[in-house]
Formats: structure tokens, C-alpha cells, sequence
């Protein structure tokens, strides 16, 4: 648009000449302000900013051309990011069946999961995440690690048969079957504080026993006799976005623990369940970088743990502690009448495992890596 000076008289030409403001600005500037984020202020503003290029000058062309391909950019750019490692409980819940979950429980079809299967080149991945952690973060404090992942193989073959951990032993870590209630004080007395939380939110689940055999997201184990349940809210380092929303204080509890191993494939926090008869075949853990955290729910009579050989009874409302890379297991020779022997179980990081070493073991051992 070119201005075309007026003839005016002598007096109209000492004020200086104002040209009107353009059409085009005045409108932008009303957008800018009352324009919503919706099709229908979207929809407006393209015809109103059509009507406006027919009476704006290049310059306004060339603005709103600049802001029309920034738009398309971002749009592009934002299509072509990639997802985000961490999901919310609700994706997860959509995308449950996808995945692999049946009953509620996620079960394990990875060939490649360190926890499930054996296999020659576990020592070299596990050394590959060590190098990874290590260029991202630090070889601070990384000495017994590395000390374990290369010696692995000796340390499993050279272990006495009271205490075998079946995946990752951890060198130089004061070895005992049980804790004392101080290895993890604070949690502990947390447990215990919400001991009725826990045991409300069990008792409304195991209503559903009523009317079922196997109630959805109960998994049954197998024992050489009776009948062992398990309720997972975390298995194998990852929640169970459907059991979770059944608990949700239990759940919410288990963020308030300090020592709780949630980012491995070694934590788990679930409720376990043994009916009258019941036998735990002996087994071991597959690592002893934790112990494991039992706070009685319901303890009837004539139900013990055995851990290394030293049986010892659970009590309502209390926490037992052990380890269980060593040799274990646990019975239910109650009458029926008195009920199944109900705990909460959850997994709490080994109190001699430093800091910079829970780090790299969670980044080592991290579900699906």
C-alpha cells in the first residue's frame, strides 16, 4: 500500500499526516487477545485472516505466511517424537491385553527377562549395562558391581547350598537369613502404622472368593500341596495398573517406603496367601540385593518360615524380614476353621547396598531392558 499525499491548504500542511491504522493489524491484535483454542475460533480466524489479505499490504502476507509454516513445523515435529519411556497407570491399563496381561497378573514372555531365563550371555549383558550406566552417570562407587558381574560365575558355582541366589549375587554384603526390625527401621514402623489400611483393603478383595475359584487378578502358584495365591501390585518392577486401583492405599503406601525396590525386576509387592494344608516347595531368591518384608495380615496357628534352616512365625501386625537368596520355605498345618495365613509382601533394598549402587542396579536390572 503507497501513501498518497493530500493537497491541503498552507495551514493543513504543519500537522504532521497520521495514516489510519491497516485493517489487518487492528483485527490481529483483537485475536490475539480474545481468541480461544477451539474449531470454532479456529475456523474464524482463517476466514477473517482470508477477508484480511485482500486488504493488507506484503508485509502482513508475509507474517501470517511465517506463522502458517511454523504451525505446520511443530506439527511435524511433534508426529515424529518418540514415545516417552514411562506411561501412566491409565495407558497402561489400555494397553493391559497387548501386553500380556491375563487374570490381572503380568506374566513374562520375554526371552531375553534375566529373571525367567538362563542363558550364557546373561554375564555380558549385564557387564554391557554396567558400561552403559557408567558413560551416562559415573564408575563412582561401581567397584563391587563390576567385581560381581565379572566374577558371576564363581560366586553362584562356589556358594554353599544354604544360600544360592539364582540370577545376580552381590559381593562382600553381610549374609544372614534374617533382619533385625532396625536393618529397615522406618519402613518397617510405616507397615506396621498401616497394618488395618491393609488388611481393610485385603479382606474386600478376598470377599470374591465366594463366588469364584480364582478371582480376577489373583495368581495361583504351584506347591507340592494345598493352595498358595498371590495378589501383585508390583511384579517384577512394574505395577499392575488393574490390581493397583483395587488398593489404592496400599498402593499409595508403598510411595511413602524409602527402601522399596520398585525400578528393578527385584521388587514385587503383593499379598500372599496360604490355605490350610499348604506347602512352599524349598527354593531361592534370585538375588540377595534386598530382603524381603512380610507383615503379617493373618497368622493362624501352626504356620511357619523356614529360611537357612531357622523356622520362624509371623505375628498380626508385624514385619518379618529375611533374606531370601537362601534355601526357604514356608507351610500352613493349621486346621481349616482357623483360615488361610494372609501376609503383605514387598520387596526393601539389602541396607548394606550404597546409594550410587541402588542407582546402577536399578538401570542394570530395569524391566524390559
Amino acid at each position: 500500500m503507497v501513501w498518497v499525499p493530500l493537497r491541503t491548504t498552507r495551514t493543513d500542511r504543519r500537522a504532521p499526516l497520521r495514516a489510519p491504522a491497516p485493517r489487518c493489524t487492528t483485527m490481529s491484535l483483537e485475536w490475539l487477545m480474545d481468541w480461544s483454542w477451539s474449531l470454532d475460533g479456529l475456523r474464524d480466524f482463517i476466514a477473517t485472516g482470508i477477508q484480511s489479505f485482500r486488504d493488507c499490504d506484503a508485509t502482513a502476507l508475509t507474517a501470517v505466511a511465517c506463522l502458517l509454516v511454523l504451525f505446520v513445523w511443530y506439527c511435524y515435529h511433534v508426529g515424529r517424537e518418540q514415545p516417552r519411556a514411562y506411561a501412566t497407570v491409565n495407558a497402561l491399563m489400555q494397553s493391559a491385553e497387548a501386553n500380556g496381561v491375563q487374570n490381572g497378573y503380568v506374566y513374562c514372555h520375554s526371552p531375553e527377562c534375566v529373571r525367567c531365563t538362563h542363558h550364557d550371555g546373561l554375564n555380558q549383558k549385564l557387564y554391557h549395562n554396567l558400561q552403559e550406566y557408567a558413560k551416562r552417570y559415573s564408575w563412582s562407587g561401581m567397584g563391587r558391581i563390576h567385581k560381581g558381574i565379572r566374577e558371576q560365575g564363581r560366586y553362584l558355582n562356589s556358594r554353599p547350598s544354604i544360600q544360592k541366589p539364582e540370577v545376580f549375587f552381590l559381593p562382600d554384603l553381610p549374609t544372614m537369613p534374617y533382619f533385625s526390625r532396625d536393618a529397615q527401621k522406618h519402613d518397617v514402623e510405616l507397615l506396621e502404622r498401616n497394618f488395618q489400611t491393609i488388611l481393610c483393603e485385603f479382606e474386600t478383595l478376598y470377599k470374591a472368593f465366594s463366588n469364584c475359584s480364582l478371582p480376577q487378578g489373583w495368581k495361583m502358584n504351584s506347591t507340592p500341596s494345598g493352595e498358595w495365591f498371590t495378589f501383585y501390585l508390583v511384579n517384577q518392577g512394574m505395577c499392575v495398573p488393574r490390581n493397583c486401583r483395587r488398593c489404592p492405599r496400599t498402593y499409595r503406601l508403598l510411595g511413602s517406603l524409602r527402601t522399596c525396590i520398585g525400578n528393578n525386576v527385584f521388587g514385587n509387592a503383593c499379598i500372599s496367601v496360604l490355605s490350610p494344608g499348604t506347602v512352599i516347595a524349598e527354593h531361592y531368591g534370585p538375588t540377595n540385593i534386598r530382603i524381603r518384608c512380610h507383615l503379617g495380615l493373618k497368622t493362624p496357628s501352626n504356620c511357619e518360615l523356614v529360611v537357612g534352616g531357622e523356622p520362624q512365625c509371623w505375628a498380626e501386625g508385624r514385619c518379618l524380614l529375611f533374606d531370601d537368596s537362601f534355601l526357604h520355605t514356608a507351610f500352613h498345618e493349621g486346621p481349616p476353621e482357623e483360615g488361610p495365613r494372609v501376609v503383605f509382601m514387598v520387596d526393601l533394598w539389602h541396607p548394606n547396598v550404597a546409594a550410587a549402587e541402588r542407582q546402577a542396579l536399578d538401570f542394570i536390572f530395569a524391566p524390559g531392558r
